[in-house]
């Protein structure tokens, strides 16, 4: 794009293109403040706003009460099964001794009678006994456990539905509030891009292009990052409906763009030669040179057939011969590149008479 400047002419065309970067940094900065304090405009919602309050904190003291008496009852009956389990296990091991101890002893007497077993099968009732107060405590407290959940449950269920309640009111609160926001939103950030189309159709190409650029970058900016995210969705519908109707604004315009275009082009072609000529820019000329198109009708052409002076597509002389030395070159520089004729200014009988020879030196 810049093959065509001079070497001091496209650093310059650097360092403005950096302005305008630089520009349109400070403008973001400055405008991502702006847009992070809109919300502020707005109170903030909160769901607990929109709940029942009257209530809510009974119902939520009910289930804290209900969690303290569960951990209560669940601590105990921890301690009622490690009690049960130490009986069970007393008792199991005292009647396993005593089965081998029958079945061990030798006795004359009868055993109904005899005192140390009577000992040992009262000591087995009495664990007999422990195990089944043991269990009887655990049986309770599990029970207890099983009634107190299901009243956490109720409880807890009657907090659900009284915070499901509020929940739709600050849905719909929330709604409206980023609608609001967003509104605030486009009413900041619209006038920007209208700017912007504005600046880009008639001062893209003025002094001061790298203002215009660096506002252009800013409002884009603006547009898709601070304004397109929080574009309400309503399911997804208004989005892509905007970005139908934007694809079909910015088709239709690159399309009439097109076609003035092209019938700009059909209409230059109809002109002379000359008058084309006079139309295009040294600088355009040496641009689209070097990318081997022509510069008035933009179609490629063999830059490199040292026969053919003319395009074939829209008859504009491209390349030339010097007045003085005959060198072939491109129709638009302004001097000789062999003897730094000037061209247009050439006198006539310079034009049809080549540049005298230098004498040749001795051998």
């Amino acid at each position: 794009m810049t093959k065509g400047l001079r070497l001091s002419e496209k650093w310059f065309q650097r360092g403005l293109w950096a302005i305008a970067v630089l520009f349109a940094c400070f403008l973001i900065g400055l405008g991502s403040l702006v847009v992070a304090d809109l919300p502020k405009a707005e109170p903030n919602v909160d769901a607990e706003q929109y709940m029942d309050q009257v209530r809510l904190r009974p119902a939520r003291a009910q289930v804290k009460q209900d969690d303290a008496q569960l951990a209560d009852v669940n601590e105990a009956q921890q301690r009622a099964s490690n009690d049960l389990q130490h009986a069970t296990t007393a008792f199991q091991s005292e009647r396993e001794s005593f089965d081998t101890w029958i079945a061990t002893r030798s006795a004359t007497e009868q055993n109904s009678q005899n005192p140390e077993v009577l000992a040992r099968q009262h000591k087995l009732d009495n664990l007999k006994a422990a195990q089944r107060d043991a269990q009887g405590r655990a049986d309770a407290l599990q029970n207890q456990q099983t009634d107190l959940q299901q009243a956490r449950d109720k409880h807890q269920q009657a907090v659900e539905e009284i915070e499901r309640a509020g929940e739709t009111g600050y849905r719909h609160a929330a709604s409206r509030m980023e609608l609001r926001v967003f509104a605030l939103r486009l009413a900041l950030i619209l006038p920007l891009l209208l700017i912007a189309v504005w600046l880009f159709v008639k001062r893209r190409k003025s002094p001061r292009w790298p203002f215009v650029w660096g506002f252009i970058f800013f409002a884009l900016f603006a547009f898709f990052v601070e304004l397109v995210p929080y574009m309400p969705s309503y399911g997804g519908y208004l989005r892509y409906l905007v970005g139908i109707a934007l694809t079909v604004w910015g088709g239709n315009y690159a399309i009439a763009a097109l076609r003035r275009y092209l019938d700009a082009q059909k209409a230059a072609e109809q002109r002379p030669e000359e008058d084309r000529r006079k139309d295009l820019g040294y600088e355009m000329a040496q641009m689209r040179l070097a990318r081997r198109i022509c510069p008035a009708c933009e179609r490629p052409i063999d830059v490199t057939d040292a026969t053919a002076n003319f395009c074939m597509h829209c008859g504009l002389l491209v390349f030339d011969d010097c007045p003085r030395c005959h060198t072939r070159q491109i129709s638009f520089t302004h001097f000789c590149r062999f003897c730094g004729l000037i061209k247009r200014e050439a006198p006539p009988e310079e034009r049809l008479s080549p540049a005298p020879l230098a004498p040749a030196g001795p051998v």
